[in-house]
């Protein structure tokens, strides 16, 4: 996708950093929207729909990881968290709220960008010409490779844009093993345990929505040693 297209929602209470990042965002050629509270988000997501969410965790009233947590029941629009908590666990509730990515405060503009735009370019490209579909069965799950769609029988299943860049990673090498550290590569992440745990956590989500018992995973797999692996029937 690109940015020259893509409509941004920053949410965050103090009035000043809404401010001085939208004007940012919009000279990096963005289309941007700010709210100033989780019930001000919900009333112009009702209306609007945007390509990214920028959302602040801290916030009077809903926080960031409970507003995330709700969006995440009805929408897969990405969402980068911005915390001005440094701790790793913290990160982790993030993310396992359902956020593609976080970043902590105080952060330079420039990366924020740089977050966004490899948000962004993990998103699939919207095809309109037809073509002819490639699946994998995952037991109950159909996934199509060519749409980057899960679907369990009549019903699309929902997943953010990390999931959807992990499930093409496996897809295009399925019964091969892949390492935590070539996934946090591939996902435009700096390297570090931090990441490979927070892949760790993306991929304990993603379990969730293909196993029918994602404590013994068998389409997802762990290979001792060597990484995760898709397994398809």
């Amino acid at each position: 996708m690109s940015h020259n297209d893509a409509h941004l929602l920053i949410v965050d209470d103090d009035e000043r950093i809404r401010d001085l990042l939208k004007k940012f965002l919009m000279r990096a050629g963005f289309l941007v929207t700010a709210a100033r509270d989780a019930a001000h988000a919900r009333r112009v997501l009702s209306g609007l729909d945007f390509d990214l969410i920028v959302l602040d965790v801290m916030m009077p009233g809903e926080d960031g990881l409970s507003l995330t947590a709700a969006l995440r029941e009805t929408m897969t629009t990405p969402i980068l968290l911005l915390t001005a908590r440094g701790e790793t666990d913290d990160r982790i509730k993030g993310l396992e709220a359902g956020a593609d990515d976080y970043l902590s405060k105080p952060f330079e503009p420039k990366e924020l960008l740089l977050r966004i735009n490899a948000i962004l370019r993990r998103m699939p490209e919207s095809r309109p010409e037809e073509v002819t579909p490639k699946f994998l069965q995952l037991g109950a799950i159909r996934y199509d490779i060519e749409r980057s769609e899960m679907w369990q029988g009549e019903d699309l299943v929902r997943l953010t844009s990390t999931e959807v860049q992990l499930m093409k990673i496996f897809s295009a090498q399925p019964g091969e093993p892949v390492s935590r550290a070539k996934l946090v590569e591939d996902l435009g992440r700096d390297r570090g345990q931090a990441q490979e745990r927070a892949v760790d956590v993306q991929i304990t989500r993603l379990r969730r929505k293909i196993e029918s018992n994602p404590k013994q995973p068998q389409y997802l797999q762990t290979v001792r040693g060597e990484g995760y692996m898709l397994a398809p029937d």
